[in-house]
C-alpha cells in the first residue's frame, strides 16, 4: 500500500484532518484534534490505535503489526504491506475509538460518523 492509498482512506473519514505536526514527512491523521494514524518519514507502517494494550500485543504476536514507535502501548504499526482490507480496517477501528473518546460537544461538531460495521 502506498502512503496516497493511506491517505485516501482517512481523508474519506468523516471530520478527518492531516496535519504535519512532527515535520513536513510525517502526516498526522486527526479527528477532532486527536491523532488516530501516523505515517513516519520512512513510509514503512501506519500506526494506528487499538482499544488496548492486549489488543496491541495480540496484534504484535499475531505478526499483524509491530511496536508504533514514539507511541503509547495501545497503538501499533501495520506494515505497508498489510493487505488492503487489514490496513483499511485498522484505520477505521483507530478512527472509531478516537472519534468516541472526543467529548459530546466535539463529536456534535463534526460531520456524522459512518456505519460502524467492521
Amino acid at each position: 500500500m502506498s502512503r496516497q492509498t493511506v491517505s485516501r482512506l482517512c481523508a474519506a473519514l468523516p471530520g478527518a484532518t492531516l496535519d504535519h505536526n512532527f515535520g513536513p514527512d510525517h502526516d498526522s491523521w486527526k479527528i477532532g484534534g486527536k491523532l488516530f494514524a501516523i505515517v513516519g518519514s520512512q513510509a514503512h507502517g501506519v500506526s494506528v490505535n487499538t482499544d488496548s494494550v492486549e489488543t496491541a500485543r495480540m496484534l504484535i504476536d499475531a505478526g499483524v503489526a509491530t511496536r508504533a514507535p514514539y507511541c503509547h502501548a495501545s497503538w501499533v504499526s501495520v506494515p505497508m504491506e498489510a493487505a488492503a482490507e487489514e490496513m483499511a480496517h485498522r484505520i477505521a477501528v483507530s478512527y472509531r475509538l478516537v472519534r468516541a473518546s472526543l467529548t459530546r460537544k466535539a463529536q456534535a461538531a463534526l460531520p456524522p460518523a459512518p456505519d460502524t460495521a467492521g
